[in-house]
């Protein structure tokens, strides 16, 4: 998973955010210098640049204004259209009034990226709507250089129309990936909680099972041996407290699980606890893997819930994996456990650079991570991926709340 780095759990030497910044900084100073020929166009025709710089700002401001930042009200469908009814609206009185009135890249730029916009995000019962806008839009501006003649069917808007759907066939491609990558990342958090599900069973199963032997002997013992009862009671008592503690934890991330899912059969269950990690970390390193060393803090207790040690587990087992991925020329990795007595950590560092990547049909579907975040973040933990903060690789962590099982 290492090309995406959101996505990725080790590698490369820089995240694809990151890597994405360069191209997106070029595209905003290429709109901004075009926007700003279409006021030097207008200013040389003579004509009032108000209107052009209305219609210019509100563009920019629909597509440049960060996500993070909108007010509720700016939705995908008034940022498309606004921008797309003024510029109609100047197209329109261009030609009522009968006065010469000219067009630049930049306008034409930001109502065919809206337009791109409108097909790929807006809600389906928008998009059509905000699409015509934009399209229409685009295709006016063909007319309004002519405004000033009364012979408007000299004009040709072939060139536009084909402009017009070219994006929109580039906006309805990408809206058909947003759609599937939705779907495989709705697919990859049922299946994970459908794991759990299985945990759940299986945690459950043990502590009942537990239960039943420990009572089974207390009654053989109840007339023979009543001395013995107390501590028999006190282990019963503790394995319901920590079946009891598993399903309040579990139960709830549950939904919508179909009948046909049988507890057990599910292949990507995780299989592991604390106990078997230094296996795991041993057979990585194999007999030609980087060198691997498990350094786990001994205030880190054996008897932590059994959800934390299988989340703990499958955190590690995908760093690792991930390493071998995307970080073949890694030397070194590192797999650490602390306990601060309420929150079990798990860390995962590589000091690879991203190099001998395995071939990309390899690489796996790039949602491993997914799949952890949502047992993760489901336990009330933290998953934090990102480069070292000595630049040397790749470092993952996972801070899990887990307090000890207790009688």
């Amino acid at each position: 998973m290492r090309p995406v780095r959101a996505l990725d759990v080790s590698g490369g030497p820089e995240p694809a955010a990151r890597r994405q910044v360069l191209p997106r900084v070029f595209g905003i100073v290429l709109l901004l210098l075009a926007a700003a020929v279409d006021l030097l166009v207008a200013h040389g025709e003579e004509q009032s640049l108000w209107p052009q710089l209305v219609v210019l700002l509100i563009g920019l401001a629909a597509i440049l204004w960060p996500a993070a930042r909108r007010p509720a009200w700016l939705t995908a469908p008034v940022r498309t259209a606004v921008p797309a009814v003024l510029s109609g609206a100047m197209t329109a009185a261009a030609i009522l009034s009968g006065r010469d009135a000219v067009y630049g890249p930049g306008e034409l730029a930001i109502l065919l990226y809206l337009l791109l916009i409108a097909v790929r995000d807006c809600p389906v019962r928008w998009a059509a709507v905000c699409a015509v806008l934009d399209g229409a839009a685009v295709v006016a501006l063909s007319y309004r250089e002519a405004a000033d003649t009364s012979d408007l069917s000299s004009v040709n808007p072939l060139g536009m129309l084909l402009l017009v759907g070219a994006a929109a066939g580039l906006g309805g491609y990408l809206r058909s990936l947003d759609h599937r990558r939705r779907l495989a990342v709705t697919e990859t958090q049922r299946a994970e909680r459908l794991a759990m599900a299985a945990d759940l069973h299986d945690f459950v199963a043990h502590h009942v099972t537990g239960i039943l032997v420990q009572t089974q002997l207390a009654r053989l013992i109840a007339t023979t041996e009543p001395e013995r009862l107390g501590g028999i009671l006190k282990d019963v008592e503790r394995a319901a407290v920590e079946a009891l503690a598993s399903m309040r934890r579990t139960v709830g991330l549950l939904r919508e699980v179909p009948e046909s899912a049988e507890a057990g059969t599910d292949d990507r269950r995780p299989r592991g606890d604390l106990t078997a990690l230094p296996e795991l970390v041993e057979g990585f390193r194999g007999p030609v893997g980087p060198e691997t060393a498990l350094r786990r803090d001994p205030s880190v207790p054996d008897d932590l819930p059994h959800e934390v040690q299988a989340a703990a587990y499958r955190v590690v087992q995908e760093a690792l994996t991930n390493v071998r991925r995307r970080a073949a020329d890694a030397t070194e990795v590192t797999v650490g456990l602390t306990y601060g007595g309420r929150v079990l950590e798990v860390t995962v560092r590589d000091d690879g650079r991203g190099g001998t990547r395995l071939p990309q049909a390899a690489r796996g579907g790039g949602f491993g991570l997914v799949g952890l975040t949502e047992r993760v973040t489901a336990l009330g933990g933290e998953l934090r991926t990102g480069p070292r903060s000595d630049r040397r690789g790749w470092e993952v962590t996972a801070t899990l709340p887990a307090e000890r099982c207790r009688a």
